[in-house]
């Protein structure tokens, strides 16, 4: 069983194609549908997958699906996959006929993979460790299937399950209800509270009995929550906590910066009172993570700065649209125990455009361009004067952070400049920071306790030397969340940095993603043009191509 296809319909849909152990494609459904956090059946991401394989459905060996439980949708978009006792019967297809099926052999396996153990697999299959080494993985999230907390052994490719704890464990819906009552999306918005917390004071107290309490790795106080209600708008969903409207109340009482610095305290607090001493229960100083309360940079860079942790890895698509990564990696490591472990070294995994592609976009829409020479030393001066550039190159990253494949780039050495981004470019709020994309063979000069941290998924603190000279990119605690770019990784990108680096003296650019607040991160040439017209972006380097906006000198 090689060829495994997996599966996310829900909340953040998506599709993954593994074949050999190896992920081949990757992508949520929202980038096709433009729809944040679609949770439609990923259609157009299983299509995505097989087209970048040059493989047929009737290819497939396996399909995967991240949950014990399968929807009758998949027997209408896979004909021949469903046993009859796996979902509803089907008495007949109700889909028109225009849309897209993907009918499999009669060999093709269903496997389901329980939604936790998908994301345990997504961590530690990818974390490239030897096989007789002992992890500790963690898994923490709003609530899948049965689980909002799990804790697994990870050793010789199995992963053995250590603990587990229902909804009245759930961290997660505590920080999510927090991101409710400040007036933001449950299941979308926690960085927004994440970003807010540090122009705070922390509050102990303040939310006494709103959250689940752990002490030396075990739960000690449940938290019973109320339901939480779904309502569908548009191909996605909107969450609700009963719990949101009573923590509404407490900004009455505290300041809205407060709120979130406590919210802050109280997820780090209790995150690490669960996890740090299963560490040493199991007696190891490896550490993988999943599950999308590790989304939250700034409680990974507290476990990385605990001092117990040599070996740090969070699966950089931690929450549900990399589920389908962990469901086929499970299901391939099942049939395949003796298979080794490979580190994943990048999300590169999305569509890509040639540049004869690019080229007749920008053609058929009368746009003006140039094709530079050095385009990465053409992007690196335009940088250095103080530009606004959109950045459209390779494959489109998997996962919800921009790295170098779809990106808007900017100076980091004004402080103004990311306030300039945020009300002219992503049209957000002004306390929201940006992030450095650094060289990784600096990561040294610019980070306290560094390592190579390619994904933007852990916190730092900016090395003293360093904060005042990249203030655009440094938060307002003294913290920075970079990407650390390798040469043999992303070549381009890599020479844009290092030749900005070398006209300033600092080897850092600030990078976020291409899109504007509640939209997708730009997919094809067409999306990146519009979000280009649509902005203050002053550049866009597209492929091998330059376009300048009309007017900009």
């Amino acid at each position: 069983m090689k060829k495994i296809l997996g599966v996310r319909f829900g909340h953040d849909a998506a599709a993954c194609l593994v074949i050999g152990g190896r992920i081949i494609a990757d992508v949520a459904e929202e980038r096709f549908t433009r729809k944040k956090n679609d949770g439609s059946f990923p259609v157009h991401a299983i299509r995505f997958c097989l087209e970048s394989a040059e493989i047929e459905p009737s290819d497939l060996d396996a399909v995967a699906v991240a949950s014990e439980y399968v929807a009758p949708e998949f027997a209408y978009f896979f004909p021949g996959l469903i046993p009859p006792e796996a979902a509803a019967p089907v008495s007949q297809d109700p889909l028109p006929i225009y849309m897209d099926r993907f009918p499999v052999t009669r060999e093709c396996r269903l496997v389901r993979v329980e939604h936790h153990r998908a994301h345990a697999a997504s961590a530690y299959y990818t974390a490239g460790l030897g096989r007789t080494e002992r992890t500790l993985v963690a898994v923490l999230d709003g609530m899948g299937d049965r689980s909002s907390v799990s804790i697994w052994r990870g050793q010789g490719n199995r992963l053995e399950p250590l603990a587990s704890w229902d909804g009245s464990g759930s961290i997660g819906r505590f920080y999510s209800a927090a991101t409710e009552a400040l007036g933001w999306r449950h299941g979308s918005d926690e960085w927004k509270l994440m970003g807010l917390a540090p122009y705070g004071t922390p509050r102990p107290g303040l939310f006494d009995r709103f959250y689940p309490v752990y002490r030396d790795g075990e739960l000690i106080e449940a938290r019973s929550y109320a339901r939480v209600h779904r309502f569908p708008d548009h191909g996605t969903f909107h969450y609700h906590m009963e719990e949101a409207l009573a923590l509404r109340d407490l900004l009455r009482e505290v300041s809205r910066e407060d709120f979130a610095a406590e919210a802050q305290r109280v997820a780090e607090e209790q995150a690490q009172a669960l996890i740090l001493p299963w560490l040493d229960r199991e007696g190891t100083r490896t550490l993988c993570c999943a599950g999308g309360f590790f989304l939250n940079v700034k409680l990974n860079g507290k476990l990385w700065q605990s001092g117990r942790i040599d070996q740090h890895w969070v699966y950089p698509n931690p929450g549900d649209s990399g589920l389908p990564a962990g469901a086929a990696l499970a299901a391939y490591y099942e049939a395949h125990p003796e298979a080794e472990m490979e580190r994943l070294e990048h999300l590169y995994h999305g569509p890509e455009f040639s540049n004869a592609e690019i080229q007749a976009a920008l053609e058929a829409r009368h746009i003006p361009y140039t094709r530079p020479a050095d385009l990465p030393e053409t992007v690196a001066r335009l940088l250095a004067d103080n530009r606004i550039l959109g950045w459209f190159q390779g494959r489109m990253e998997s996962g919800p952070r921009a790295l170098g494949g779809r990106s808007i780039l900017m100076s980091p050495l004004r402080a103004e400049n990311k306030d300039i981004i945020n009300a002219s470019v992503k049209y957000r709020e002004a306390f929201r920071p940006f992030c450095p994309a650094l060289l990784d063979e600096k990561k040294e000069d610019y980070l306290v306790q560094p390592r190579s941290e390619p994904f933007m998924i852990t916190g730092f603190d900016a090395a003293p030397g360093r904060r005042d000279n990249i203030p655009a990119v440094v938060h307002v605690d003294g913290s920075l969340r970079p990407q650390t770019v390798q040469a043999d990784v992303n070549p381009r990108f890599h020479a844009l940095i290092e030749a900005f680096g070398n006209l300033t003296n600092e080897y850092v650019v600030l990078n976020t993603s291409f899109n504007v607040k509640g939209e997708p991160i730009v997919c094809t040439p067409s999306d990146a043009i519009k979000c280009f017209f649509d902005t203050g972006l002053e550049y866009l380097a597209i492929g091998d191509f330059l376009v300048a906006k009309p007017g900009i000198a």
